[in-house]
C-alpha cells in the first residue's frame, strides 16, 4: 500500500465551487496529514471544463499520463486562490507543468465526486 508520504501527484476534482473546493481540500490536507504540502495537486477541468459522465476517466488518463511522463499538468487560469484552501496547506500546481522525480515508484491519486454521493478516489502507482 501507499503511505501519504509516497503521494507525488493529485489530480483534483475541483469543480471551481467555493464549497466543494475548500471540503476537497480540507480532505486532502487531513488525509496527506504532513506530506500535504509534497503532493502537487492540479486540476484538469481548468484545462477541459468539466466533462459530466467523462470528467473521471479523463482526470484518471491525466494521472496515468503524468505518472507515465513523470510530469503533472497545472491548474490553469488560477488567480486567485481561496483562504480557505490556502489554509490547507498545498502544493497547488499553478500555470505550468511540473516535473515529478525520474526515479523510483511513483503514486498519484485521481479524485472524482458525483451528485448523489459517488464518489471515487484512484489509487495509481508506478511499478
Amino acid at each position: 500500500g501507499a503511505e501519504p508520504h509516497d503521494i507525488a501527484h493529485v489530480s483534483a476534482h475541483a469543480t471551481g465551487t467555493p464549497a466543494g473546493d475548500v471540503c476537497e481540500a480540507r480532505a486532502l490536507a487531513a488525509v496527506l496529514g504532513p506530506s500535504a504540502g509534497r503532493a502537487g495537486i492540479a486540476a484538469t477541468k481548468s484545462m477541459t471544463g468539466h466533462m459530466l459522465g467523462a470528467a473521471g476517466a479523463v482526470q484518471a488518463v491525466a494521472a496515468v499520463l503524468a505518472l507515465y511522463e513523470r510530469v503533472a499538468p497545472p491548474t490553469v487560469n488560477l488567480d486567485e486562490v481561496d483562504p480557505a484552501v490556502r489554509e490547507c496547506g498545498l502544493d497547488l500546481i499553478r500555470d505550468k507543468p511540473r516535473d515529478l522525480p525520474l526515479t523510483g515508484p511513483l503514486t498519484a491519486l485521481s479524485n472524482s465526486f458525483g451528485f448523489g454521493g459517488h464518489n471515487v478516489v484512484l489509487a495509481l502507482r508506478t511499478p
